[in-house]
């Protein structure tokens, strides 16, 4: 009796073939193999099988009962096995159904995010979208199992492993931002110590006092005052427009920050350095090309933030 375990699969082709052509000089050619390989191959399934297989007749080979039963299972396998080994079929977009969870800090939710979907919804009506905020620690677990497509954020804040793929998507850097109505050139620049002598608003989603500015400040032996702690960006420029706290934020924030309100974009007076903002993704899902069409788009997205009309 045939096992599986020292079954050869390979064997179903040529017994396919033969079925097929009920020829061994024919199916030999079929196969790209001599006649003697193939009557080689026919003795090795009627071996494992325990079948004669192939009769011959006055007027050819002829099939036994047993091989007529195998030949519609047996081309069936082959056609899953043919299934389960070519190519992926190319992504389409505009007709695709499927449903893709971005991870974003409230930097990125803000900034990359309203592009992006508006992006996504032109060209492929049918996708959805899922934005999650990012986890500490680092949410290597779903990315790997599927429950997370990408993470977007600052590399310095995520910190992702080593083993998982990252892009560079653009840099930024600290600023400072003050109500128009608070602020006269008249102070003149904005000095280290006019800096911490100020009062402070700080976005921190954790709650946390601490960030990269006051372990800078702390390392010279200087503390500045946060007068205010809000969770996110989303009432910070009209907070600053409206008291005379100085708010330290990225850039790119600020920029868009003083479309939204009447906010003056001041230089941080501490040597901070550039920070690159990236997108992560588990290597299970490099080849994916429905999501290698999603990193298209947010690199596409990430890309036009420094053309000269971007929004």
């Amino acid at each position: 009796m045939a096992n599986l375990r020292n079954f050869d699969l390979n064997l179903l082709v040529a017994f396919d073939l033969l079925m097929q052509e009920q020829n061994v000089s024919r199916a030999a050619e079929r196969m790209f193999v001599s006649q003697s390989a193939m009557s080689h191959i026919l003795q090795r399934l009627r071996q494992q099988l325990d079948d004669p297989l192939l009769v011959k007749t006055p007027t050819g080979m002829k099939p036994t009962e047993r091989a007529s039963a195998l030949v519609a299972p047996v081309r069936a396998v082959l056609r899953d096995v043919e299934r389960l080994i070519r190519t992926p079929e190319e992504f389409n977009p505009a007709t695709s159904q499927r449903r893709f969870v971005i991870a974003a800090t409230d930097y990125m939710d803000f900034l990359v995010v309203p592009s992006l979907v508006e992006q996504i919804a032109r060209q492929a009506p049918g996708i959805d979208i899922h934005i999650k905020r990012t986890e500490v620690p680092f949410p290597e677990h779903e990315l790997e199992n599927g429950d997370l497509d990408v993470v977007l954020g600052f590399e310095a804040i995520l910190k992702p492993a080593s083993h998982l793929n990252c892009d560079k998507l653009f840099e930024d850097n600290m600023t400072c931002l003050m109500g128009n109505g608070f602020y006269s050139d008249e102070r003149g620049q904005l000095t280290l110590e006019r800096y911490v002598a100020m009062k402070h608003m700080l976005i921190s989603r954790t709650g946390t006092r601490i960030g990269v500015i006051d372990e800078w400040l702390a390392e010279r032996g200087l503390e500045r005052r946060i007068a205010l702690i809000v969770p996110h960006f989303l009432s910070a420029p009209f907070i600053a427009a409206k008291t005379d706290m100085l708010l330290s934020l990225p850039l790119r924030i600020a920029e868009q920050f003083v479309r939204l309100a009447p906010l003056k974009i001041l230089p941080v007076p501490i040597d901070l350095p550039i920070y690159d903002l990236v997108m992560v993704w588990h290597p299970l899902r490099e080849k994916d090309p429905a999501h290698h069409w999603l990193r298209e788009q947010i690199l596409a997205v990430c890309l036009a933030l420094d053309e000269p009309d971007a929004a």
